[in-house]
């Protein structure tokens, strides 16, 4: 069964976004565990963030890190039979950790909404898209059948898709891959909700149709003021879109700031791996890319120490054992959850990982 546990305290500082007085979302000392027939898999573990209405936070991290399970865990959408949630899920001021389903199901598509990241098998093969965007207004709202199919035209032809009024009353697979992404969308939106989780929503569409969807979503949010939470292990998809960034690994939060702040200037190893491995445009063909050696660690039992110290080639520099023995925290603020000095950091990517980066 879930376990919920609300902490007496305030937890630590906020990972990113905005501060605790304005925040939309906060987010306190989150750990989720999952009990298998291998053992425990630590998913999350002590996560803290704040969001404010109005800005994007970029969750970036490889399969594995713990990003869509924080976002399934906030919308509470984890299997009660076998998850364990401690920590504190404020939205707007409301408690979420220990909500029942039912208060949770008054949220859900109305105050807070996802879109999930493959629109193929989010959506119902037996059900026209109108209708799929239709029912959860008709919901949350008590519209009438015929105000909420006007009201589903209405989104079908906001998220930009042709002949709506025809379109409506097709079934998914009568959809192009881009057209069921912003069918999806649609279906998020409908409701207005003041909370937006996109998990992945560009991932298999070709690149033109990534930027349509892109600038939907921010299009979208200039327009409701939501907050917005964008998972993604897309580095270039996020310079564009978000305001605030944190970095995952193994269930943790390894780094955090503006993405002005982590992408033009990076603290973390696993951070210059991920930017090292991104092909750009302006770098030779013909050099190879960089890929960050060795798998992410498995969470039935994750490496002792900073848990990116069997793939870091930087643990060399940090004096003793402290890699392999000393979990790293993370400083409050814009700050990196690893061993090495302000100084090495800077001279590391100044004079090392900048340079090939271009």
């Amino acid at each position: 069964m879930t376990t919920v546990t609300q902490p007496g305290a305030a937890g630590p500082a906020p990972d990113a976004g905005a501060g605790p007085d304005d925040a939309f979302l906060s987010v306190r000392d989150l750990y989720v565990r999952f009990g298998t027939e291998d053992g425990v898999v630590k998913a999350v573990d002590g996560l803290s963030f704040d969001l404010a209405r109005g800005r994007t936070l970029g969750i970036v991290g490889e399969s594995g890190s713990g990003k869509s399970v924080t976002n399934l865990t906030v919308l509470g959408l984890h299997d009660p039979r076998n998850t364990e949630v401690k920590g504190e899920i404020l939205l707007d001021g409301q408690e979420l950790t220990g909500a029942g389903e039912r208060a949770l199901e008054r949220l859900r598509g109305n105050k807070m909404a996802m879109i999930f990241q493959d629109s193929l098998t989010a959506l119902s093969p037996y059900y026209t898209v109108g209708r799929q965007i239709a029912e959860p207004f008709r919901k949350h709202t008590g519209a009438s059948r015929r105000d909420a199919r006007l009201r589903a035209i209405e989104m079908l032809e906001k998220v930009g898709i042709p002949n709506a009024s025809l379109r409506v009353d097709d079934y998914p697979h009568q959809f192009s891959g881009g057209m069921r992404q912003r069918a999806m969308i649609a279906m998020a939106l409908v409701c207005d909700p003041e909370l937006l989780i996109a998990d992945e929503p560009t991932t298999a569409l070709d690149v033109t149709v990534q930027a349509q969807i892109l600038d939907l979503i921010k299009d979208l949010q200039q327009q409701t003021g939501s907050a917005i939470i964008l998972i993604t292990h897309d580095l270039g998809v996020v310079a564009n879109t978000a305001d605030d960034l944190l970095v995952m690994y193994a269930g943790r939060v390894i780094e955090r700031g503006t993405v002005r702040e982590v992408l033009r200037a990076p603290q973390h190893p696993y951070t210059w791996g991920l930017l090292g491995s991104m092909p750009r445009l302006a770098s030779n063909v013909a050099e190879p890319l960089t890929p960050i050696p060795g798998a992410p660690p498995s969470l039935l039992a994750p490496p002792p120490g900073c848990p990116f110290h069997p793939r870091c080639g930087f643990s060399g520099d940090v004096p003793g054992d402290r890699c392999r023995t000393e979990r790293p925290e993370l400083p409050a603020g814009r700050g990196a959850a690893c061993h090495l000095t302000a100084e090495q950091k800077r001279t590391t990517f100044t004079e090392q990982i900048k340079p090939r980066l271009g």
